[in-house]
């Protein structure tokens, strides 16, 4: 897979991350580099550590779906990708909704960082089945996210609100997995008219 493709995902994964992290940023106004720097490393983390997970998974069942293999590999990045158009455009947060709380620690930062990297997991089943190497890809996707964590804190914390930014973003990420979807699709020749 070429590199560009490989930075292309990983940008797109990060856009849930990018999201939470902006919103928290302007929720907390002033932010610690601490702050930044733990918010930074889990969402990192667990974004590097999902695709693997999910590659590990695909591995065992490779074997059964090798004759559409690259069908798998576009619903999974199309159901990704469609959810976050989906959860980009409805919006459904409010300017005026920022609660007090410091979502850099404890058991909150851990369920954010689940939850922002549940997609990367679709995304290392994909890899499986369509036989791509699972580590560099991992390291890419994990330090992407991390720079884009911090990024969004510090853009929020500056900002103020800016919801509008973070709704985009999702919304631009998942355009990017569906995208990357229909590449698969046209270099596996699956469909004429994109080839």
């Amino acid at each position: 897979m070429p590199f560009s493709t490989l930075f292309a995902i990983a940008l797109a994964l990060a856009m849930d991350a990018f999201a939470v992290s902006l919103s928290t940023g302007v929720c907390l106004r002033q932010v610690r580099s601490a702050q930044v720097l733990r918010m930074a490393c889990v969402f990192g983390l667990f974004q590097g550590l999902m695709p693997v997970l999910g590659w590990l998974l695909g591995l065992s069942v490779r074997a059964y779906i090798e004759g559409f293999d690259h069908w798998l590999a576009f619903g999974l990045l199309a159901l990704v990708g469609g959810k976050m158009i989906w959860e980009g455009l409805a919006g459904g947060a409010d300017d005026d909704s920022c609660e007090p709380r410091d979502n850099t620690q404890g058991v909150r930062l851990l369920v954010l960082a689940v939850a922002t990297s549940i997609d990367a997991l679709a995304v290392g089943l994909s890899f499986a089945v369509l036989n791509q190497p699972i580590w560099l890809a991992s390291l890419v996707i994990g330090a992407v996210c991390f720079v884009i964590t911090a990024l969004g804190v510090r853009l929020g914390c500056l900002a103020g609100r800016i919801a509008v930014v973070s709704r985009y973003a999702e919304v631009l990420g998942g355009s990017v997995l569906l995208f990357i979807g229909l590449k698969i699709l046209a270099e596996h020749q699956a469909l004429p008219f994109l080839s």
